[in-house]
Parts: structure tokens; sequence; C-alpha cells
């Protein structure tokens, strides 16, 4: 078995997996008690990359920091990477940052424009410069990150200039200071002033002249952006996906879902459109889209009302007609105010062998086959306690909060967020032992007991309790409850990915990145 821990105990049909000890791992940015925190600075996306040798947050403030996976002997003092108290064979570094987008400002429609990242997404590619895809509301931009040589020159003539070669003094009579670009300060300069040869002679003889020499050639990293995608989107950006031919990839905002070719950059072509001709017939937008992992034909899109369609280019150029749809019906009666803001999918996810698709709303976590549109074969249960408090919860608009969803390599586990920075992780099936309850914080798996008097806080008891629910017979259950009194929400993990290999999770709480390791009991 791997460092990572695989998935080796798990059925390949999908069932009961052998259960996994999480640790901590590592942490980046973990801030202090008491500190105050800056919204540039709160993650907004995580992405791994395919191998899982690279990882890509992105932040409010519109920058992207990549971090890079090594061996334990390479590893580098990190005073935010502190060594776990489980000693492990890897860990991830800081490799590099640079500003992807800035704040702007639409003219035209008197909005301003936020540098926020919404989504990252790693491109495949077969050189050794990394390629990244980033997009705030308006604008995708495709960045290169790649190692650039710099040289060092050293052995000048003159004492006291190794550190600064451009620098000529004074003394040289009337020759030009060469400036930092490689040209001359002044272009009237047309030879030297009498009494210069003097001069040289006086200093330096002819035989002790020396020619500068190349010390050291060192290799830093370097950011280049490629490509600018934009004005294409009248509406928010909310998705980006890399197609499995490595070439094209799709942005969906509110109402449209365009097709971008990652070389050509001034066009784009529009697949799916659901813009009434009177925008009062609107009745859901779009919500998030992904292309299938191995078919770079199909794509699936989900809504605002909870369903999932699955389209198909090659019926279509535009595909008004989706090949699926995937929805739950609602039970009878069951309608209330909100039933439409909580059933909204927030995120979407295929398995890595296309045959599952997983989407979280804000009160559960669904699993799709593919092959069965009547309904989802397994629902979890994950806000089912704070279905008490609906109307306190859109009154401070966290019942909008969007949480992300992920899935392990072999699609056999499931983990989404949670408030008071938890995350929950949970086997394909639904079983009657409850989910494992993780916080983001050194000690994951701490009980918190909330007594009556216990503020802002979820009551995390990993036993079962006699309220909850059994596995039903549609395959739904509830387990872990949440306490709606103590529930802190102010404190949310919204955005988190599974390594593509290994038992391996990284989850954004606030500024912080934390990240976990999965290993057999």
């Amino acid at each position: 078995m791997n460092e990572g821990g695989s998935d080796a105990g798990c059925s390949p049909s999908g069932g009961p997996c052998e259960p996994l000890e999480w640790h901590f791992l590592q942490c980046f940015g973990e801030r202090t008690p008491g500190e105050e925190i800056q919204d540039a600075d709160i993650i907004s996306a995580v992405e791994f990359d395919r191998t899982g040798q690279h990882l890509a947050t992105g932040d409010r403030g519109g920058r992207v920091v990549l971090f890079e996976r090594l061996s334990a002997p390479q590893r580098q003092g990190n005073p935010d990477a502190r060594t776990p108290a489980r000693v492990n064979s890897f860990e991830y570094r800081y490799l590099t940052e640079f500003q992807s987008h800035e704040p702007e400002f639409d003219y035209l429609k008197s909005l301003e424009i936020e540098e926020k990242i919404n989504r990252l997404r790693w491109v495949n590619h077969g050189a050794s410069s990394r390629l990244v895809l980033s997009t705030n509301d308006k604008t995708i931009k495709l960045w290169k990150v790649y190692d650039k040589k710099v040289t060092c020159l050293n052995n000048f003539n003159l004492e006291g200039q190794k550190s600064a070669p451009w620098s000529i003094p004074a003394g040289l009579g009337g020759m030009p200071r060469p400036n930092r670009t490689g040209g001359f300060a002044s272009a009237a300069w047309k030879g030297p002033k009498a009494g210069f040869h003097t001069q040289l002679t006086e200093d330096m003889s002819l035989a002790t002249l020396r020619l500068p020499q190349v010390t050291s050639t060192e290799m830093v990293l370097s950011s280049r952006c490629r490509k600018v995608y934009s004005n294409a989107h009248t509406y928010h950006i909310n998705s980006i996906s890399l197609s499995s031919d490595r070439e094209t990839f799709l942005s969906a905002d509110d109402l449209r879902i365009n097709l971008w070719h990652l070389d050509c950059h001034q066009t784009s072509f529009n697949i799916v459109d659901i813009k009434p001709t009177n925008m009062e017939d609107l009745t859901e937008v779009i919500t998030a889209a992904e292309f299938h992992p191995s078919d770079c034909h199909v794509f699936a899109y989900s809504s605002s009302k909870g369903s999932v369609r699955l389209a198909d280019q090659r019926a279509s150029a535009l595909c008004e007609a989706h090949a699926k749809a995937f929805t739950q019906p609602e039970a009878v009666g069951a309608r209330t105010f909100f039933s439409e803001i909580i059933s909204s999918i927030s995120d979407l996810k295929f398995s890595r062998d296309g045959r599952l698709l997983l989407t979280r709303d804000y009160m559960t976590l669904k699993l799709w086959d593919v092959r069965k549109e009547s309904g989802p074969v397994a629902v979890h249960n994950v806000h089912e306690g704070l279905r008490s408090r609906l109307c306190d919860l859109y009154e401070n608009d966290c019942l909008f909060d969007k949480f992300d969803c992920c899935m392990s390599g072999n699609g056999s586990r499931m983990a989404t967020g949670s408030y008071s920075n938890t995350f929950r992780v949970m086997g394909r099936q639904p079983s009657p032992t409850p989910d494992t309850i993780l916080e983001a914080s050194r000690d994951p798996l701490r009980r918190r007991l909330a007594g009556p008097k216990a503020s802002n806080r979820f009551a995390l008891s990993r036993t079962p309790s006699t309220k909850k629910s059994a596995v039903g017979a549609a395959g739904q259950s509830m387990v872990g409850e949440l306490d709606a009194g103590t529930a802190d929400f102010t404190s949310k993990l919204l955005h988190l990915a599974w390594h593509p290999q290994e038992n391996i999770i990284a989850g954004a709480a606030s500024n912080s990145l934390y990240m976990f390791i999965g290993k057999s009991a």
C-alpha cells in the first residue's frame, strides 16, 4: 500500500470499505487565536492536478498559490508547514504564487468585477511547465509556470562593483551609464571625454584588465499569462472544466455554457443557452458544469432546481435537448418557501470512470448512476439538523452558501464541507455506521462536547443517536445529526479536494489550508 493510503480495502462494486483513520498531515497559513483575517486572504478554490503532485489554491484577492509534493529528505524549513506528529515519507511545500486577477470596473453596466478566484483547473500538459486555468466572475486566464534561468556575472575590473555590474563610477569621464534594459542613459554620447585614457591608465593597467565571467546560473520559477479568454459571458462564471482531449474547455455562467479551444482566446462557441425570450419567464439558472472524464463530447450541468442534465455534443452543436436528466421527485406536500433554495446544486463531480455523478445541495449529498435517471442511488443527509432553523439561515444568507464535494480516486468514498470548519467523509453506499466527521485542525478527530451553555459549535458525537434513522429502503442515511443551536455559522469549510490516487484531502478553512491523510485501521 502506498503512503497516502490506497483504496485497496474497498469493493470494486461500491460495497462497504474498510474504515480509515484520518490524521493531520500539514497546514499552510494557520492563524493564531484572535488573529484578524483579511477578506482578500480567504481561500476560494482548491484543486489537485491529475497526478496529485501539485496543488493549487486561489483566494478572494485574486492570487493563485501552488504547492509541490516532495519526499521527506527534501524538506525545507517552512514556518507554515510544521512537522506532523505522525511522520510521513512526503510533504507538500510552497512552490510559488502569482497575481492572477485584478479588480475591474464595467463602465457600461456600472458594475464592479471582483478579483476573487471562482475556479481553478490544471491543464494536463506534457512539457515540464505547469499550466493553470483560473477565472473570476468575467475573465478566464491561462497561466504558465516554468523554470527560468538567471545568470550571475562576476570578476569585474572595478572593486566594489561585483554586486552592481551596471554601475560605472563618474571617474571614467563622460562614459554613459548603461541602464537595466541594456541601453544607454544618454543617446547623445559620442565618445570619451578628454583625459579618459589618462584616467584609465592611472586606475588600472592593461595587464590587469579582466573579462567578466559567468559564475553561476540558477533556476527560478516564473509565471506568465499565456491567454486571456474574455468578453464571452454576460453573467458570473461559476464553472470551468477541461475536456479529456486536453485541447478544449467549457465555461458556464447562470444562463449559458461556452466551449473554448485553449489556443484560441478570441472565439468561443455557445453550446447551451437557457435564457428565455422574456426574462420574466426565467425559472432556473445553471449552477455548475463538468466534462466527462474520458468522453470529450459528453458533459453534465446542474441547475438551481436540483436537476442534472447530461448532454452529448455529437447530437447537436447547440445542446438544447439534453440526452439524460437526473431529478429526484419531490415528496407530496413537502414543498415550502425554502424548497427551491435548498435544492439548488452547488457542485457537481464525475467519478474517475465516468459512471457516477456526485452532486451537493445545501441539505444533502447525492450520488447518481449515469445509467439510471429515476433517482439517486444514494442520499447522504448533511445538514438535516439545520432544517428547523432555515428561516434564521435565510436571514443571515447562510442558506446561500455553496459547498464543494469531492470523490476518491476509485469513487468508493466521498467528502463535503460543513460549518464549524468541519467536513464529512462517507462511503459510496450509506451504512449504519456514522459518517466520519473531521475538523480542520491539528486534531481532526477531537470530540467537542457541547453543553447547554455552549455557543456557536457543533456537537460532533461519533456514536449513533437513538433519534437517527437507520438506512432506509431508498438508500438514505441520516448520521451525525447536527445540533442547530450550537453550530458556528461564521466558520465554514466550503472548498476541498481529494487526491486523485491516494486518501489525501485538502480543505480550506478561511485563510488556512489543511491537509489530512487517511490510512487503513
